[in-house]
């Protein structure tokens, strides 16, 4: 049994890495990119020329559109009570303004174009929903509370949050349960930071089959 646990944290370890390289190697095209761009818009005007440039980091822009993530409306609850979305139904357009989730908090819809950053950030105040759900679609686990929530729960948590990349953790006042973990299509009520379901429930998501875009970015996002 021993062997067998040593084993399978040798390889989450080794899977983390193997995402943080990707991320690294992402953020140098990116850096490559942009340096590109400033070059062919000063060239651009200097001659008097106009580029209308779309930014397409990880997909599409409505242009500014806010939409309504209706589709996040519909679930289905697994028997021991995790609820469950089509993912295919989730937008995944990027939008300016904010987005009218119909779960609270969101688990995927049209967001923003920034992210939160994720990698093991503990936030004291409630985030935009357009920028967290961004986090999770690139495969973050959220962990969200209220004021019913116990200060050992939290404390534990926390540094559960702050050791694995690809989370993030931040209160919401307005959450019917004291504690909810949301990744992509996905969410659970645990009773506490001791709860075996938080485990299993970050085994499962961060960076998980769920993820729209892994390996995409958890950091050089937004802060608080």
């Amino acid at each position: 049994m021993g062997s067998a646990k040593k084993t399978s944290s040798a390889e989450r370890k080794a899977r983390i890495q193997e995402m943080q390289r990707a991320e690294a190697a992402r953020e140098r095209r990116n850096r490559v990119l942009t340096i590109t761009l400033s070059t062919v818009i000063v060239a651009a005007v200097g001659v008097g020329g106009f580029f209308l440039i779309s930014s397409a980091d990880d997909d599409s822009d409505s242009g500014g559109k806010a939409g309504d993530a209706k589709a996040v409306a519909k679930f289905t609850t697994t028997g021991d009570g995790e609820r469950v979305w089509d993912a295919k139904k989730l937008g995944r357009t990027h939008v300016g303004g904010k987005v009218n989730y119909p779960v609270t908090p969101p688990v995927g819809g049209n967001h923003n174009q920034v992210w939160m950053n994720c990698n093991g950030d503990v936030y004291t105040k409630e985030l935009p929903n357009e920028n967290a759900v961004h986090s999770l679609e690139h495969g973050a686990v959220w962990v969200t509370y209220n004021d019913q929530a116990k200060p050992a729960d939290l404390k534990k948590l926390e540094a559960k949050v702050k050791k694995t990349p690809y989370s993030l953790m931040s209160p919401v006042k307005k959450q019917k349960d004291p504690i909810l973990l949301s990744a992509w299509g996905h969410q659970r009520v645990v009773k506490g930071a001791d709860d075996a379901k938080v485990n299993a429930f970050f085994s499962s998501y961060v960076q998980g089959k769920q993820t729209p875009e892994p390996g995409a970015a958890c950091t050089n996002g937004m802060g608080q």
